[in-house]
């Protein structure tokens, strides 16, 4: 029974029809787990069954297309190519290594160069009959990878076949291979399309139903398993969770004594802060000021300031507020009182300052807590703004909001830092000083603001221009009859933790020997020269980058550097390691004075070269004794060296000397990496040196003229030059 008007048999089409739907079942779950080898191995197997039963169903029929000798052929081509994918399928998807020979190289000996013979006598001879001759080679050769399958999983399971699944593969293996044999014998004496589907199709049916069987087994098995690692996950999790809150209160617990401890231990430092503060304030009125005493009282300021900051911060992240907001205060008068007290010191910085007051705004608020925002607010601008820049301080009202604001020319704040500076402890790290402080001023403002239910926002862009605009939004208070506001507060009267004298080198004398002190703090730098010039010559320097610069201008190469380790634009670590560097400097001795005091800390100054670390606080005695010692040894050290070097030259053993001066490195290279120039800039100063212009330097390097002219205004600020010509003669020095 034929169908659709073909010659395709209803039992083959049945076969198609049941082929194409695991086909495409199989083709899904393929997608589903890429991974799956043996899907693969079965797709292809069931398309290589389609493709030879559509093509055996339907081939030859006078009705299609091409010619009797062509529909044969690919009748023929699909008969034999599938059988030869059998060797090939078992050996991988059944793990069969001794089925090698079939899968690689049987199959094309005895199936397909017998089917190109096959051809090649139809094709001559036109009589299908006589080319049907030579299918008994396929016959043979079906036997031969019979008996090479029997032994093959006899070898896999070494000759055991007590287990289910030994004696479940041999059986269907087996049978669904043998099929193939008598496909020639069906196909020789034309036994029909039904015959030749039901004995070729069954067999892949019973081989692909293992495959099934296996397969459902396989998920089976590791559904079972997930099921048990997602309950033994589950149950994991659940003892974690425990362990979580149990380790969670004991912290929080263990936390919150160490805070108790350390509010408590801030709140008794106050009291003997505020006898200092007191009794010094009391002898500088009696007696009067002298300098000494301004740096003490300098020093017991900014400390009295930090321990009340740390004292505030703790209260307030307990949610203690530590002001009670139930008093009027005169923000302007508050404001104006404070304002030549930060006009001082911006003239002093060079700094230029211009406000904007209106009169007689009044706040529902603590006095002392209106002090504290204005003051922090303004400090922070007079920090971070440099000599020449300019602040605007603004307090006017909207409506009925008081909007107080600071505007000033300094670095700037990142957009993505704005949130994290209102962090306790935070600090942007612009300048690493004692101006910096200790990163609670703007936590603890936004703390008050919010107190007060107002709002702080920051406006500033540092890639665009530089600056920052500070603005404070608080509710107006509307006066009443009975109101008497508050005009002045009890704050800190003189911020003399600013500081921004200049420091002097002093004179040179020749019969002294000199030290080049490093040091961030003004009256500290202060304090040790002037202890130290009695005895030596003191050349001083803020930071390392600026202590380089000072190398240039001093009149003798220093006998040994004190340095501090925390400084901005080049810290005491980058400092001594770019004095190991070169040839000139390397042998200075170096001693580093610092807070960082931890045994890392330690290693990594010995490491790069100082000699001994000195943490603060320390006694003037112990140092100078040491400097004394230090300087001693090297005199002693230079003596052995001339008397070595002169019986060296007596003897003719000079010959090492020699070769040390010829390996140091050029004064030119020296001076420059003194100067921190880049590589690029390095380039540029050859380049220059050798009477090239802008543009020839651009060409050269293969970067804009405006590129070169950056670089070379860097290169000038970097070695302080005005010209072509001082830079030069200054590095050439």
């Amino acid at each position: 029974m034929l169908v659709f008007g073909t010659q395709m048999h209803i039992v083959t089409f049945l076969f198609v029809s049941i082929e194409i739907v695991i086909f495409f079942y199989l083709a899904i779950f393929h997608f589903a787990r890429p991974d799956d080898k043996t899907t693969k191995l079965n797709l292809i197997l069931i398309f290589l069954l389609l493709t030879y039963n559509i093509t055996g169903g339907l081939l030859p029929d006078p009705k299609l297309p091409g010619s009797y000798f062509l529909q044969e052929v690919i009748a023929y081509a699909t008969g034999f190519i599938t059988p030869c994918y059998f060797p090939y399928y078992v050996f991988k998807a059944f793990g069969l290594t001794k089925l090698r020979f079939h899968a690689y190289k049987g199959v094309y000996l005895f199936l397909i160069f017998p089917y190109c013979i096959f051809v090649f006598i139809f094709w001559l001879t036109g009589d299908l009959k006589d080319a049907q001759n030579l299918l008994i080679i396929p016959v043979l050769y079906a036997i031969w990878v019979i008996i090479s399958l029997s032994k093959a999983i006899r070898y896999k399971y070494n000759h055991d076949f007590s287990s289910v699944n030994a004696r479940q593969e041999m059986i269907v293996l087996l049978f669904s291979l043998t099929p193939w044999i008598g496909l020639p014998i069906i196909t020789y004496f034309n036994l029909g399309q039904a015959v030749e589907a039901l004995v070729t199709n069954i067999g892949f049916l019973l081989l692909f139903g293992l495959q099934v069987n296996r397969h459902v087994t396989e998920l089976r098995t590791e559904h079972e398993k997930l099921m048990e690692s997602e309950q033994r996950l589950r149950s994991w999790n659940a003892d974690l969770r425990d362990e979580v809150t149990k380790r969670t209160k004991e912290l929080e617990k263990i936390n919150e004594q160490r805070t108790n401890n350390f509010i408590n231990l801030v709140h008794e430092t106050k009291t003997p802060l505020t006898l200092i503060k007191n009794y010094l304030d009391e002898y500088i009125s009696k007696h009067g000021a002298v300098e000494e005493l301004d740096v003490i009282k300098g020093g017991v300021d900014k400390l009295t300031a930090d321990v009340i900051n740390l004292f505030d911060i703790e209260r307030f992240s307990k949610g203690i507020d530590s002001y009670t907001h139930d008093q009027v205060s005169d923000i302007s008068s508050i404001l104006r009182d404070s304002l030549p007290l930060f006009q001082h010191y911006c003239v002093k910085h060079k700094i230029e300052c211009s406000t904007i007051v209106e009169e007689n705004i009044l706040v529902k608020a603590d006095p002392n807590a209106i002090f504290r925002i204005i003051n922090n607010i303004v400090e922070n601008a007079i920090k971070f703004t440099d000599p020449g820049g300019e602040i605007i301080i603004s307090l006017t009202t909207l409506e009925d909001e008081v909007v107080f604001s600071v505007t000033d020319t300094g670095i700037g704040i990142p957009q993505e830092l704005q949130k994290k500076i209102f962090e306790p402890y935070y600090q942007i790290g612009y300048k690493n000083t004692i101006l910096q402080g200790m990163g609670l001023g703007l936590p603890i403002v936004k703390k008050v603001v919010e107190g007060l239910g107002g709002t702080i926002v920051i406006e500033s862009n540092p890639s665009k221009s530089l600056g920052t605009k500070v603005i404070i939004s608080l509710s107006r208070y509307e006066p009443r009859e009975n109101d008497k506001p508050v005009k002045d507060v009890d704050g800190i009267t003189k911020l003399n933790y600013f500081n921004y004298d200049n420091i002097s080198d002093g004179e040179y004398e020749a019969e002294k020997r000199t030290i080049l002190l490093v040091e961030d703090n003004i009256a500290m730098i202060n304090f040790i020269a002037n202890k130290l010039r009695t005895t030596y010559n003191v050349f001083c320097a803020c930071n390392g980058s600026d202590a380089l610069k000072k190398l240039f201008a001093m009149p003798v190469t220093p006998d040994l550097v004190l340095s501090d380790v925390m400084m901005d634009k080049m810290d005491g670590y980058a400092f001594i390691k770019t004095l190991s560097e070169q040839d000139k400097y390397s042998h200075i001795p170096i001693i580093l004075l610092t807070a960082k005091s931890t045994p890392t800390d330690r290693l990594k100054g010995l490491r790069l070269g100082a000699i001994d670390f000195i943490s603060k606080p320390f006694s003037f005695e112990e140092l100078s004794q040491k400097i004394e010692t230090i300087l001693d040894n090297i005199v002693r050290q230079q003596k052995a060296i001339i008397n070595t070097s002169i019986a060296n030259l007596k003897t003719g053993k000079n010959q090492e000397a020699d070769k040390m001066a010829q390996s140091s490195i050029s004064t030119f290279e020296q001076n420059c990496k003194l100067l921190q120039l880049t590589a690029r800039e390095t380039e540029i100063v050859r380049l220059i040196m050798k009477g090239k212009t802008y543009k020839n330097i651009a060409t050269a390097l293969f970067i804009s003229e405006k590129t070169v002219t950056k670089h070379i205004q860097n290169i000038f600020i970097k070695a302080e030059v005005s010209n072509k010509v001082e830079l030069i003669n200054k590095l050439n020095k």
